[in-house]
């Protein structure tokens, strides 16, 4: 257990997070310069939020539901063969229409967070059966989504999490066990094409922060990545000269890049995804992300190893997904999600948690989900098969996730929305 609570970790002075609040106009457009995220005026901006998952593209885990190898693809595929085309169509606006409704939003802005990272599947906006054509409804969702957060004050970074062909051989990549975006050129200029139209339409919007262009690029090497997200920055700085690019990061780093500038890049970040106790990186714990956060024995590793990186990179960092709460245990989880966040508030990083909303077959935080809100006990999702569900129970399920209850994780509401001048417990003491 903790040993004592110290003042540290304060956001720093000289950065502000950016205000709340209803906005009747798209929030002043971001850039960056050098390692700093800024407004127009020049002033560093610091920006703390969370990724809208499970939304417009799917990943069944985040509502307890089938395993890893059950995927977007397989969820449309399953409905289509069942009912036909246009009834899959409707289940999945039935979805999308009730994941995230405006209950979220305002909860979102009473934890303080100030953006939200929205993954989508390149199929939202391109019709699947048409390539190079927009859906009907192709902006339904980025525009409510920015429509939603313009109001309260928040901004929004897009994030390509699912590419034509599946740039992985994840599920959260939209289709498990494909990886063919790098084979098959036809996809990869595709994605400058859906990237190209994203940028034509939100150019000049400023709620936009930027645009995360290729989720977790893995399939490839490293080298390749950054060649092919350089074709992507160049695709969209024909259309849009002024919104940030965030150039993402392979499993090995960023290193295959080098100095964007030196590449005639600007007006960039980079991404990478650190998870503390999570996917082989220890277990969770204090010490695990005590060590992340206060750099290492030597003082020279975790936190401290990225600055020095991006320094001598002379470019602006984005923690596209972070999780520094869950299996903690809730009161230790809401304080290691505030030193989490206003540690990297002090390097002048963005940072967005994975993810908004968990929910389970028996509802409940325990020792802390990976959502900032989940189902409340008693409020459990019901077991399903898609396979053999009747449409109506289908339907049944998909409307209850607009209503069901929800249980905060009330610790973390705490820590991320207690006065900054009170500081935070401090994780280096402990024992």
């Amino acid at each position: 257990m903790l040993k004592r609570l110290l003042a540290l970790l304060a956001v720093s002075g000289s950065a502000a997070v950016v205000a709340g609040g209803a906005a009747a106009a798209p929030l002043p457009m971001l850039h960056t310069a050098g390692t700093q995220w800024l407004d127009p005026a020049g002033r560093p901006v610091i920006l703390r939020g969370t990724n809208l998952g499970n939304w417009l593209i799917n990943e069944f885990w985040m509502m307890d539901l089938g395993g890893d190898q059950d995927d977007q693809c397989t969820l449309e595929a399953t409905l289509e063969r069942r009912f036909g085309h246009a009834e899959r169509e409707r289940l999945m606006r039935l979805f999308r229409d009730n994941w995230i409704t405006a209950r979220d939003w305002d909860l979102m802005r009473r934890h303080g967070l100030n953006v939200v990272r929205l993954p989508f599947i390149h199929s939202v906006i391109e019709d699947e059966r048409r390539p190079r054509q927009l859906r009907a409804d192709a902006w339904r969702y980025l525009d409510d989504a920015i429509r939603q957060a313009e109001a309260r004050g928040m901004y929004v970074i897009l994030d390509l999490h699912g590419a034509v062909g599946s740039q992985g051989w994840e599920h959260h990549s939209g289709c498990a066990g494909k990886n063919r975006f790098w084979s098959v050129p036809e996809y990869q200029a595709r994605t400058e094409w859906l990237w190209q139209q994203i940028a034509a339409r939100y150019k000049d919007n400023g709620t936009v922060a930027g645009y995360s262009v290729l989720n977790e690029p893995w399939g490839t090497t490293p080298q390749n990545m950054a060649a092919v997200v350089g074709k992507l920055y160049r695709a969209i700085r024909a259309v849009d000269p002024n919104h940030v690019i965030i150039l993402p990061g392979h499993s090995q780093g960023i290193d295959a890049y080098g100095k964007p500038a030196d590449k005639g890049m600007r007006n960039v970040a980079f991404e990478m995804h650190p998870y503390p106790g999570h996917f082989g990186w220890g277990a969770p714990g204090l010490a695990v992300h005590r060590e992340w956060l206060t750099c290492g024995p030597d003082g020279k590793g975790g936190v401290c190893e990225w600055d020095a990186r991006l320094r001598r990179l002379d470019t602006a960092f984005y923690l596209g997904e972070i999780q520094p709460w869950a299996l903690l245990g809730q009161e230790l989880g809401g304080q290691v999600a505030r030193a989490s966040f206003d540690t990297y508030a002090k390097y002048g990083w963005a940072a967005t948690a994975w993810s908004w909303k968990v929910v389970t077959r028996t509802g409940g935080h325990g020792t802390g989900k990976w959502g900032f809100v989940t189902n409340a006990p008693g409020a459990g999702v019901p077991a399903l098969d898609f396979q053999t569900a009747t449409l109506a129970e289908i339907e049944r399920l998909f409307r209850s996730f607009g209503t069901q209850p929800y249980e905060l994780h009330q610790p973390l509401l705490h820590w991320l929305t207690i006065d900054k001048a009170r500081g935070i417990q401090d994780i280096h003491d402990s024992k």
